[in-house]
């Protein structure tokens, strides 16, 4: 997979794109993150990528003009299109479900606005696909591309030790996860559930579902009603 980035502020990714399972899936070739700053493709000697909205209000819009110049650049860095996708709190909320979805993507551009938010010509010219990871509201568009990067990439085959590991994490069958135990067996004198420590296999798995069941209706009800099985 490739995913492209287009930021004002690339700095912002250095440190997470360089540790961790997104280290390693890049190292290994699994997926290429690239960086591109939309302000590299402002017109005038003051880089200039915002400006005043019509009718008033506070704040200032992201122009068009650059960030347009910025995603053509961008789709021309590689022959596979790529799916176009805004960060912004008017978008479809981000989840699990949205996360495998975009893992089967051969290429994202991820664009990370900035102030009150873009010009909506950005959204209806470039067809793009508008993405928020809730309900509040962010300095911009980063910290949220980092979020979905991270949720997709460990979807990715061979990102992760394990290829059974996504399969158990919380929403991944629309339950929250089960509680899970490692040594010591009793720590301060909370002991493992003996169950973990039968060996039967089969006991395990239907504990494990239950529990997800029990935290599910504890933490996150609203699951539940949405229709997912139990």
């Amino acid at each position: 997979m490739r995913i492209d980035i287009l930021t004002l502020f690339p700095e912002m990714f250095e440190s997470p794109l360089s540790c961790s399972i997104l280290k390693r899936a890049q190292d290994r070739g699994i997926v290429d993150i690239v960086l591109t700053n939309i302000r590299d493709f402002a017109t005038d000697s003051y880089r200039k990528v915002d400006d005043k909205p019509y009718g008033g209000g506070p704040g200032m819009i992201m122009m068009p003009g650059p960030v347009f110049d910025c995603a053509e650049y961008a789709q021309k860095l590689s022959p596979e299109k790529g799916r176009v996708i805004l960060l912004t709190p008017q978008g479809q909320k981000f989840n699990q479900e949205k996360a495998g979805q975009l893992s089967e993507e051969r290429r994202l551009i991820l664009i990370a606005g900035k102030y009150e938010g873009f010009d909506e010509r950005i959204r209806i010219g470039l067809g793009a696909e508008q993405i928020s990871i809730g309900d509040y509201v962010l300095s911009g568009g980063e910290l949220a591309a980092m979020v979905i990067i991270d949720a997709v990439v460990r979807l990715l085959t061979g990102a992760l030790g394990d290829e059974d590991s996504p399969k158990d994490d919380s929403f991944s069958q629309g339950l929250l996860e089960y509680p899970q135990y490692t040594r010591p067996e009793v720590f301060r004198g909370m002991k493992v559930p003996d169950i973990l420590l039968s060996g039967d296999h089969k006991k395990i798995a239907e504990w494990r579902h239950q529990q997800a069941i029990e935290r599910t209706k504890k933490s996150r009800p609203d699951l539940l009603k949405d229709g997912n099985k139990l």
